[in-house]
C-alpha cells in the first residue's frame, strides 16, 4: 500500500512538472534608450552585440517594430498597460519623485500573468512612479509595482540620472542606515548638500544640460538628495547588481512558470559602465555602454542554460525609445559615434516623431519553439499583453489598445496590427502601410540634445519603404493619403489633436 501511495504521489508530482513546463517562462528584456541601429543584428559594422544577436538570430527578428512612444514613461506605460500612454495626462516622462502613474485597479500584464498561473518579477529600471505623492523613502514605498501585478520588485525608481539613488526592493529602499534619512526635493536644495553648481570640483563627470544638482558619485543628477549614503548605489556596478537579482530570481522560480521583466539601464546616462567594460569600443562610454547591455544578455541566457531552462523560455528583447547621443552630459558620444549610426538610418531620434524615435528592435527568441526568421511584420510593444495572454490561456478586458498578434510574435503569421499612433512628447502622427503622417506643430526644430524632433510647419507624408531616412515630404504628391490618414488620426484621438 504504501509502495502504491508512493508510486501516485510521484506520478502527481510529474504531473504537476509537465503541467508546469506547459506554459513557458517570458522574459521581456527592455533596454533603454537603445537604436535600431545600436544591434549588430540589423547589419552595423560598428559595433557588435554577439549576445543580443543570438535572440536575433535564433528567433523572430523584426525590422519593423515600434514603441509606442519616443520617451521612456509613456513606452513603458503602453507595454504595462497595453493601452496608448497619450490618453493618460500623467503618462510623461516623470521625476524621480513621482507617484505611480498606473491604478492599482488598473488592468496590468503582469496581473494577466499572475491570474494565468505565472510568479511574477520586476528587476531593474522602473519609471512608472512609486507611491502616492511626498514619497517617504524611509518607510515601504507604496504603490508601486508589488501593488500592480509583480510579487517581487528590484528596481531604481526612475532613471540613473535621476535622485533618489538607491535600489528599492519590494518597496524598501536596499541597505538604508535608519540614522541617515533620506530626503528628496525636485524644487530645492538641503542646506549644505554640494551641487554641481556651487562645487564644481566634486565632478568626475561634466554635465551638458540639466543636470547640475546633486552630485553622487561624483556625477551631477536630477533633483535634490540628502542622506541614505549607505544606500546610494555605485553606477559602476549597477549592470553587476541586477544580472546577480536576475539570476536568483530564476534560481528561484526555475521549478513552475515565471513572468520576469527586466529593465536594463544602458545606454541611458550618466554611462558609467563597469571598469571592465571601459574602452572595449571606439565610441566612449556609449558604445561601452552598449557592450555592457549585450553582456548582461549573455548572462541571463547563460544562467537559463544553466538551471536547464532556456528551451522552456520565451525571451523578448527591445527597446524603451530610439537613440540619443548628447542627453545631459559631456561623454564624448557626439565626438566619437564616427560612422555608427544609433538609428540604423531612420530620421530622429529620442524625443522626435520622425521614425528614429520609435522605431525599436525588438526579438522573439524561444528555442527549440520557434523558428529563425527575419520579419517585416508590423508591430508595437504593447501588442504583447494580449498577445501572451492568448499564448498562456490569459483573459484580457474589452478595448486595450494593445492587438493581439501572437501569431506574427511566434513568425507563423502575419500581424494583426494595420495602423498606429505614435506619441513624442505629447504630440501625435499617425503610421500605417508604408506610410507615416506627421501633422504641424510648433516648437524648435530641435532640442537642446541635437536630435530632430518633428515639429513641422504643415503636414508631412512620407513613404518609409521608399524613403526610410524621410527625407522627401510626399504630401503634395499622394493629397487622397493624406487626407485618409488624417481621418483615421482624428478618429483614433477623438479629434482632440492639438497643434501648439
Amino acid at each position: 500500500m504504501r509502495k502504491f501511495s508512493c508510486f501516485v504521489s510521484a506520478m502527481l508530482a510529474g504531473a504537476a512538472w509537465m503541467a508546469a513546463q506547459s506554459k513557458p517562462n517570458v522574459i521581456v528584456v527592455l533596454a533603454d534608450d537603445l537604436g535600431f541601429g545600436d544591434v549588430s543584428a540589423y547589419g552595423s559594422k560598428t559595433i557588435s552585440t554577439p549576445n543580443i544577436d543570438r535572440l536575433a538570430r535564433g528567433g523572430v527578428c523584426f525590422n519593423n517594430a515600434y514603441a509606442t512612444s519616443a520617451t521612456s514613461t509613456p513606452s513603458r506605460y503602453a507595454l504595462m498597460t497595453g493601452m496608448y500612454p497619450w490618453k493618460n495626462p500623467d503618462a510623461k516622462i516623470l521625476p524621480g519623485d513621482a507617484p505611480l502613474i498606473i491604478r492599482e485597479d488598473e488592468f496590468t500584464l503582469p496581473k494577466m500573468m499572475r491570474e494565468a498561473g505565472y510568479a511574477t518579477g520586476a528587476i531593474g529600471k522602473w519609471h512608472l512612479g512609486m507611491g502616492k505623492g511626498k514619497i517617504n523613502w524611509n518607510k515601504t514605498v507604496k504603490p508601486g509595482a508589488n501593488q500592480i501585478g509583480f510579487d517581487y520588485s528590484c528596481l531604481i525608481a526612475a532613471t540613473n540620472d535621476r535622485v533618489p539613488t538607491v535600489y528599492i526592493e519590494n518597496g524598501d529602499v536596499v541597505g538604508l542606515d535608519k540614522n541617515d534619512p533620506i530626503e528628496v526635493d525636485y524644487e530645492k536644495n538641503f542646506p549644505g548638500e554640494p551641487t554641481a553648481i556651487d562645487n564644481p570640483e566634486m565632478l568626475r563627470m561634466k554635465w551638458h544640460h540639466g543636470h547640475n544638482n546633486s552630485i553622487v558619485n561624483g556625477i551631477p543628477r536630477i533633483g535634490f538628495m540628502k542622506g541614505g549614503t549607505a544606500a546610494r548605489w555605485r553606477d559602476e556596478d549597477m549592470a553587476d547588481y541586477f544580472v546577480g537579482k536576475v539570476k536568483d530570481y530564476i534560481t528561484a522560480h526555475a521549478d513552475a512558470p515565471f513572468f520576469l521583466y527586466y529593465g536594463l539601464h544602458e545606454p541611458h546616462v550618466p554611462r558609467a559602465p563597469h571598469e571592465r567594460f571601459a574602452g572595449t569600443t571606439t565610441m566612449g562610454p556609449r558604445g561601452d555602454a552598449i557592450v555592457e547591455a549585450d553582456w548582461c544578455v549573455g548572462q541571463l541566457i547563460d544562467h537559463l542554460e544553466k538551471e536547464g531552462i532556456l528551451d522552456n523560455t520565451m525571451i523578448i528583447f527591445s527597446s524603451d525609445n530610439g537613440p540619443v547621443l548628447q542627453d545631459g552630459y559631456y561623454d564624448e558620444a557626439v565626438k566619437k559615434v564616427g560612422d555608427h549610426s544609433p538609428t540604423g538610418g531612420r530620421r530622429g531620434g529620442k524625443y522626435s516623431l520622425f521614425d528614429g524615435g520609435t522605431h525599436i528592435p525588438l526579438f522573439v527568441y524561444w528555442k527549440g519553439h520557434i523558428a529563425p526568421l527575419n520579419s517585416d511584420e508590423f508591430v508595437c510593444q504593447m501588442d504583447l499583453l494580449p498577445s501572451l495572454a492568448k499564448m498562456v490561456g490569459g483573459k484580457v478586458p474589452a478595448g486595450l489598445d494593445g492587438i493581439e498578434t501572437l501569431d506574427a510574435f511566434m513568425g507563423k503569421g502575419a500581424s494583426n496590427r494595420k495602423d498606429l499612433v505614435i506619441e513624442a512628447k505629447s504630440k501625435v502622427a499617425f503610421r500605417t502601410g508604408p506610410w507615416v503622417m506627421i501633422p504641424p506643430y510648433k516648437g524648435k526644430a530641435r532640442n537642446v540634445t541635437g536630435n530632430e524632433l518633428g515639429n513641422l510647419k504643415e503636414y508631412a507624408l512620407f513613404n518609409l519603404v521608399d524613403d526610410p531616412a524621410q527625407l522627401t515630404n510626399v504630401a503634395d504628391k499622394y493629397p487622397e493619403v493624406l487626407e485618409d490618414l488624417k481621418k483615421r488620426l482624428a478618429a483614433q484621438t477623438d479629434g482632440k489633436i492639438v497643434n501648439n
